[in-house]
């Protein structure tokens, strides 16, 4: 297995497994660490998530891993991938039990689905959904334009106003289902569990 500096921030609310299995099988063998030094001076950083935006925002801040991250993608240059809620962390602020502001790499606020958007679809999202991509993504490269991945989620950011490269998904309206610019990465869906289209995904951002 291939070493690595891919260190996964473990910050007590990431489905760690199934991102470390996806790291294996493309023969990676990643650091796990909550160490904000560690998470500093890495070059390559995963940031997974799943449950409360409010909750995250705590823990990383109580231990100095919001400030390890920004750190080592805003002044050292290194490459971060959020995940499902940690792509919202890396937002500006998100409305899930009161408004709470976040990393700031994504300059897009986070909400709920509304009614009004999803129509008769169901909150949470669940389930493969099509992804449309840009042609000259990095992210998506070799990738159908659109092609499934794997959603859980009940809140998401638009990709209206945004800079980068978004791809985006349709969930009676149109959501950012990933993003990409620079160094800064992150997909809505869940990579590690979208099967040949998700390993491809996480290869191509390791090849960045």
């Amino acid at each position: 297995m291939k070493s690595s500096n891919i260190v996964v921030i473990d910050y007590g609310m990431g489905n760690l497994w199934s991102v470390l299995n996806a790291f294996h099988y493309l023969d990676y063998e990643p650091i796990v660490t909550h160490d904000p030094d560690v998470i500093a001076c890495a070059k390559t950083l995963i940031l997974p998530g799943v449950g409360s935006f409010r909750k995250a925002m705590v823990s990383l801040r109580k231990t100095g891993i919001d400030q390890a991250i920004n750190d080592a993608v805003l002044d050292n240059g290194s490459k971060i991938l959020g995940i499902c809620l940690g792509m919202q962390l890396m937002g500006n602020k998100s409305y899930e039990d009161g408004e709470t502001l976040g990393l700031g790499l994504i300059p897009q606020s986070v909400d709920r689905f509304s009614s009004d958007e999803i129509g008769s679809n169901k909150i949470p999202h669940i389930g493969f959904n099509s992804v449309h991509s840009l042609s000259d993504s990095k992210l998506f490269r070799g990738i159908p334009s659109a092609a499934d991945f794997y959603f859980v989620h009940s809140y998401r950011m638009l990709a209206n106003g945004l800079t980068g490269k978004a791809a985006t998904c349709n969930y009676g309206s149109e959501f950012l289902a990933a993003y990409e610019k620079n160094n800064i990465f992150a997909t809505q869906f869940h990579p590690e569990k979208s099967q040949t289209n998700g390993l491809l995904l996480l290869k191509n951002f390791l090849a960045q």
